[in-house]
């Protein structure tokens, strides 16, 4: 039997990052029930109540992750469901509507899981986007994209920048089209220009509860691996105006109800235009940071809105300043690790760790899940952060060697 409460909460993934959900819940006095790909479900069983294996894998398909957890589901009729990421919304969300659980809504989920349904319900409630096609054909795109150039390329369902492609010019989207000929569909958008945020918002009953905005640093084109975050980014006060108005906008369109929204926009000289919604967990500790700048637990308050249980007093604005902080390195063969105990000591940084090991080979990145190291960082002020960002990125390295290849 277990020493914790009655009311449950059936958590869908866990992984890693999903953990302080699981310690969220403990101190609120709720049981959790976790679903979890089978390979990971060993990892957790003794940091929860129950695991119910699924044969869904992290980014695999929605389906299989849904059929857990409508089993799980209709078995023991949870208080609450939350979705930890991507391929676990859909199935979340279905549960939820079946029950009359908090959640996004079902419409919502659905289309937060589809860059084309997006861009269509954005079109239709006159919100900032690009120009776009959805094509299933893209060598058959080249005339639209190229009175359009540079476009960007990707997939209708993806993370972490995966699959996201800059092109340049005609000559790079012919390549691009014989590379990707068997993908399909596709959307093509004509490039935004403008600095990169993302906002994340905890939403009640479709209302706004708290909202943070992040500003983001990548390596541009043509993958746009991000590599660092700011939260409680500071704007003009017309701008930070826009802001709260495209994010009132795009709850509306997408029918958002309750949890959690990260939304990832660029400040175009016309305004902010979405890239893309998502009602779930934002990666690269963004919920980390987002609770180390504003004193509150955000992963509680996402439990707390899952079961349906009463919020605390929202945030009067950040008492610190956070960041995380990611490298990719060249591409080889990794001969050596330097400097993670000198930025481990360092009084700012909450959290560091390489990703690769010495002998591992990285490949030449495309996607945010290839870089090789990470630190979380606080501070007091502006300028500490960033004299912590600078020494960080200074001292954590990773020495590559390419890898010989055979004549």
């Amino acid at each position: 039997m277990s020493e914790h409460g009655d009311r449950e909460l059936l958590l869908v993934g866990v992984g890693m990052m999903g953990r302080p959900y699981v310690a969220a819940a403990r101190r609120l006095g709720l049981r959790v029930r976790a679903i979890e790909a089978q390979d990971w479900a060993g990892a957790i069983e003794d940091l929860v109540d129950a695991v119910e294996p699924s044969q869904g894998k992290y980014g695999s398909l929605d389906e299989l992750w849904a059929e857990t957890v409508h089993a799980a589901a209709q078995a023991n009729r949870p208080d609450g469901i939350l979705a930890f990421t991507e391929s676990h919304v859909l199935g979340a969300a279905m549960a939820q509507d079946r029950l009359g659980l908090p959640g996004p809504s079902l419409q919502a989920a659905v289309v937060s899981r589809n860059k084309a349904l997006q861009r269509g319900r954005f079109r239709a409630h006159g919100i900032g986007q690009p120009e776009y096609l959805l094509t299933d054909d893209l060598q058959g795109s080249a005339q639209w994209a190229g009175a359009r150039l540079p476009v960007v390329v990707k997939p209708l369902s993806s993370a972490g920048s995966e699959g996201v492609e800059l092109l340049a010019d005609a000559a790079a989207f012919d390549r691009a089209a014989a590379r990707r000929a068997a993908q399909r569909p596709l959307l093509v958008e004509s490039a935004l220009d403008g600095p990169e945020y993302s906002w994340e918002a905890l939403v009640r009953d479709g209302e706004i509860w708290f909202s943070n905005l992040t500003a983001k640093t990548t390596t541009g084109p043509p993958h746009f691996i991000e590599l660092a975050h700011r939260v409680a980014a500071p704007l003009p006060p017309a701008d930070a105006e826009q802001v709260a108005e495209l994010g009132r906008s795009v709850l509306a369109a997408i029918g958002m109800r309750t949890g959690i929204v990260h939304l990832e926009f660029r400040m175009t000289s016309a305004g902010p235009a979405v890239m893309e919604v998502a009602v779930r967990t934002p990666g690269d500790y963004i919920m980390e940071l987002c609770s180390l700048a504003y004193g509150i637990d955000w992963h509680e308050m996402v439990v707390r809105l899952a079961v349906g249980a009463e919020l605390p007093p929202p945030p009067q604005g950040p008492v610190r300043h956070a960041a995380s902080l990611f490298v990719v390195s060249d591409p080889g063969e990794v001969i050596a690790l330097d400097g993670l105990d000198a930025v481990r000591d360092h009084p700012a940084v909450v959290d560091a760790a390489f990703r690769v090991a010495v002998g591992d080979t990285v490949a030449p990145a495309s996607s945010s899940l290839q870089r090789t190291a990470y630190a979380v960082l606080a501070a007091d002020s502006p300028e500490e952060l960033e004299e912590a960002i600078e020494f960080t990125r200074r001292t954590l390295s990773i020495k590559t060697v390419p890898v010989a290849t055979e004549e």
